[in-house]
């Protein structure tokens, strides 16, 4: 059996190593198309502030492990699919045939239509080549200008501040991390990154970026600012990699469409992480989750499935969990509500505390809070496990602090303890 992967992130290499363990006769290839070694691009940060060198942000020892559990790695990029035929061209011009055939080709960062984006002192923060440009330009006292208050710009935007530099983040929408958390939310993250000496610019966008006479650039905004910068950063959103399946018969829509087995309208070929629209826990819609965790579980799952062991993929919780400069920020769920549902809230502005419960019916659905990093586990566990509350909804929506004796109470009452 040829198993070939198509990306060496993290749903790339758990699949792999799940295929080895589930077949252990079977070929496993995984092919990705940057130079480093299979990494994982949450590390990012971490090598930006110094806390990890390049290879401490490999998924797995690069000398040995995959020598020794017989996975092929190669570095070339594919160009093209060939689901009838089941084979992959790659750069090299160079093929390889499959019987199974993994898509988990992941996303890449997408930068909006501004003239100047195109300057070498502009950079995006998706890959460890990015990386070492942006740790070549961002010297401490420099000027960098990050586009995009997200949740990859908020990623990076503790490991920019720690490199001693000067901070101006430029955001569309009107507060920070806006898919994230709402006005109030974003809002208080948006006053702790002022308070932390960063220029936050929000309901703003950067109009042009052009070179400047000193090597450096000016970066002109809708609301009239002109800033000077050493460095350029765009974190304005990624996109699934799907080019190379142009012309096969695999459904695609905002990504690749899969079942409830990871596997797309080929059923030869599955697909896995970023690339893949899969099940969403919450709506039960078939969605695209660019998030690690979901990576993890989609590898896993559709491996099990190329090899044998039908498994089912019941969806993923989307959530996101974020350390802004000490202040912690997450969303679970359902985190926007459910029509016709009710809503608890505690905002406590003065000590940068929030916490907001969203309620169908008597089920939690969806959860976000600032400040508040007691319980975030309980708030995950009654959101998936979708406990009827009873009385303690009523209790929740008075107090959502009391989340925890919530969750005993109703966990006991339904005897899981």
């Amino acid at each position: 059996m040829q198993h070939i992967i198509i990306g060496a992130g993290p749903a790339g290499v758990i699949a792999a190593e799940t295929l080895r363990k589930c077949d252990p006769a079977a070929s496993v290839t995984i092919i990705g198309d940057e130079p480093e070694p299979p990494y994982s691009r949450m590390a990012i940060p971490y090598y930006l502030s110094d806390n990890i060198d390049e290879a401490g942000s490999y998924l797995r020892d690069p000398s040995t492990h995959y020598s020794k559990y017989s996975i092929e790695l190669v570095q070339e990029r594919v160009e093209k699919v060939d689901s009838k035929a089941k084979q992959v061209t790659l750069s090299d011009s160079s093929t390889r045939n499959y019987d199974k055939l993994l898509l988990a080709t992941g996303s890449r960062a997408i930068s909006p239509p501004i003239p100047g984006l195109d300057l070498p002192q502009v950079h995006s923060c998706w890959t460890l080549v990015d990386a070492r440009h942006i740790i070549e330009l961002a010297k401490p006292g420099a000027n960098v200008v990050l586009i995009g208050a997200g949740f990859i710009g908020c990623i990076i935007l503790e490991a920019l501040v720690k490199r001693k530099i000067k901070l101006t983040v430029v955001e569309t929408g009107n507060r920070m991390v806006p898919r994230m958390l709402n006005d109030k939310a974003g809002g208080l993250l948006k006053q702790w990154c002022i308070d932390k000496g960063i220029d936050v610019h929000t309901s703003c966008s950067v109009e042009s970026v052009k070179a400047a006479d000193n090597g450096e650039v000016q970066v002109s905004l809708s609301d009239g600012s002109k800033l000077p910068a050493a460095l350029v950063i765009t974190a304005t959103g990624v996109k699934p990699n799907i080019e190379m399946l142009e012309g096969t018969d695999i459904k695609l829509d905002l990504g690749v469409l899969v079942n409830h087995s990871m596997q797309t309208s080929n059923s030869d070929v599955y697909a896995a992480g970023d690339v893949a629209q899969g099940i969403d826990f919450s709506t039960g819609n078939f969605e695209v989750q660019a998030i690690q965790p979901t990576a993890a579980d989609h590898g896993r799952i559709a491996a099990l499935n190329m090899a044998g062991n039908i498994t089912e993929h019941h969806g993923t919780l989307n959530m996101n969990i974020l350390d802004t400069l000490g202040l912690v920020s997450c969303s679970f769920g359902l985190w926007m509500g459910v029509d016709g549902g009710e809503q608890a809230e505690l905002y406590n502005p003065g000590e940068f505390q929030y916490i907001n419960l969203q309620f169908d019916g008597d089920c939690l659905v969806g959860a976000s809070t600032i400040g508040k990093t007691q319980h975030i586990g309980v708030l995950r566990g009654l959101i998936e496990s979708r406990i009827n509350l009873g009385h303690w909804k009523e209790r929740l929506l008075k107090d959502p602090t009391c989340i925890m004796e919530a969750y005993i109470a109703s966990t006991q009452e339904l005897g899981y303890s």
